[in-house]
């Protein structure tokens, strides 16, 4: 394995996950504040299941995002 390779290959997707979710994850707030299904002052829970084929990881990371 080429350990450059990997990690230039790993550190791709997590750049990708991190900010494709952080736009869905603004979009679905927005949009249910502005049709009323959130006020605006919430937490809401939160979970994200990384799954990895080849090598049967599954990782469930969970938490909570306040919206103030």
């Amino acid at each position: 394995m080429n350990e450059d390779v990997f990690n230039t290959s790993l550190r791709g997707f997590l750049k990708k996950v991190g900010i494709t979710s952080q736009r869905e994850i603004e979009k679905a707030v927005r949009d249910a504040v502005a049709n009323g299904s959130l006020k605006g002052h919430e937490k809401l829970p939160a979970k994200m299941v990384l799954t990895i084929g080849g090598v049967s990881l599954s990782h469930e990371i969970s938490g909570e995002i306040e919206l103030g």
